[in-house]
């Protein structure tokens, strides 16, 4: 009651606000444009109060509240007011009109629903359109399939015809919790979170995975065995540590040349394949 009562009050207030006339409007403008002053830009915004209040009635039908939806457009009527350039001979309404409804869009599209879409301006348009074409295409005689009003939107705004299906899906139902009661017969059917395919391995293919893992450091441990101390020190600099270290910078550190570095990386590398190989069967060391 409170709520609806200061709705009220606020509407009250913006209707009885006086209208501007041009010059008045345009030295408002000035003043804020030169001094920045506030009550000056105040004032135009509570003039055009009632245009912020005419064009938040025609969002209502996405079920938000009407205060939040008049509390967003002025903040883009304020937006406006605070760019207006007086100089253009344009009346404040007209430039402010686009500011507000950007700003009530963005608010529908934040809170409509717990999924985020329609971040394209092409998407924008589809979610705002799509109720009032397709209301415009069942008034006509034609017997029109779904299919078929799916693609007259799709061709009069310019998007996929999957955009317009999934979006139309998305307005045809509301948000459902997960944590919602599964219909069915049995008292304790379940939740909607319990029909939600896992995406995880398996738990057999994550403990084979797991044995693989191990049997194949195994392998490596044995192998890398086979190499001398330096041959060791260039494989551990070069291909099992995160940051690789480069041939000049190996040459350096051993007093050698960096070719020197690379011919003694590719004989460790081989002799690593060759103690692997004798250990392991190809088909597993190619898939390492």
């Amino acid at each position: 009651m409170k709520t609806l009562s200061a709705d009220r009050r606020m509407i009250k207030i913006a209707m009885a606000a006086p209208y501007l006339e041009r010059e008045e409007e345009q030295e408002l403008a000035q003043a804020w444009k030169d001094n920045h002053d506030q009550n000056a830009r105040n004032k135009i915004a509570m003039a055009h109060m009632r245009l912020v209040i005419s064009m938040a009635s025609k969002f209502r039908h996405f079920g938000l509240p009407m205060s939040d939806l008049v509390q967003e457009g002025h903040i883009g009527l304020l937006e406006a007011a605070a760019r207006f350039e007086p100089s253009r001979d344009v009346r404040f309404s007209t430039y402010a009109t686009w500011w507000i409804r950007a700003s009530m869009q963005d608010y529908v599209l934040r809170n409509w629903s717990i999924v985020r879409g329609g971040t394209s301006s092409a998407q924008k348009a589809l979610f705002f359109n799509l109720r009032r074409l397709r209301a415009k295409l069942a008034q006509g005689d034609r017997q029109l399939t779904a299919r078929a009003v799916h693609e007259e939107i799709a061709a009069a705004l310019g998007v996929s015809l999957a955009d317009v299906q999934t979006m139309d899906a998305r307005l045809s139902g509301s948000d459902t919790s997960l944590q919602a009661p599964i219909s069915s017969g049995d008292a304790d059917g379940g939740e909607r979170l319990d029909l939600l395919a896992c995406a995880a391995p398996l738990p057999d293919e994550q403990v084979s995975d797991m044995i693989d893992q191990e049997r194949r450091r195994t392998w490596l441990g044995h192998a890398l065995k086979q190499l001398n101390e330096r041959e060791m020190k260039i494989i551990r600099a070069r291909r099992l540590s995160d940051d690789s270290a480069t041939l000049e910078e190996l040459g350096v550190d051993l007093g050698i040349s960096k070719e020197r570095v690379r011919q003694i990386e590719t004989r460790a590398m081989e002799k690593l394949k060759a103690a692997l190989v004798a250990q392991a069967p190809m088909t597993a060391l190619t898939s390492m």
